[in-house]
């Protein structure tokens, strides 16, 4: 798995490449968890546009970061979700609490603009 961060503003954005699964969530915790815990960062915006398959493990790693900036009152952004990532995504009820954007413009906009859910 490779793992790139970006601070814009109080966005946190994450690209994944690979799989995030049970092999790999173990440094995609260690990346993301302290910097997502930075104090100005209020979204995170987890692109997953070259990720092509995510399992439990990765599904809890992901929950883990929601609810950590729902406490306190940020948001997660899902970007770029394959058919099959997307799939297991709808079947575990994720994209029930996050939003899903088809590109980091589209979803870098709403939240710039202040129209993320």
């Amino acid at each position: 798995m490779d793992i790139t961060t970006e601070l814009a503003g109080n966005t946190l954005i994450v690209r994944l490449s690979g799989d995030l699964d049970i092999a790999t969530v173990s440094a995609f915790r260690e990346k993301v968890i302290p910097e997502s815990e930075e104090a100005e960062v209020e979204v995170l915006l987890l692109n997953l546009s070259k990720v092509s398959f995510i399992d439990s493990t990765g599904i809890g790693a992901i929950l883990g970061r929601y609810r950590f900036l729902e406490k306190k009152g940020g948001k997660l952004v899902l970007v770029g979700l394959k058919a099959p990532v997307k799939r297991i995504m709808k079947m575990s009820g994720i994209l029930e609490i996050m939003p899903e954007y088809s590109s980091e413009k589209k979803a870098l906009n709403d939240i710039a603009e202040g129209r993320i859910a």
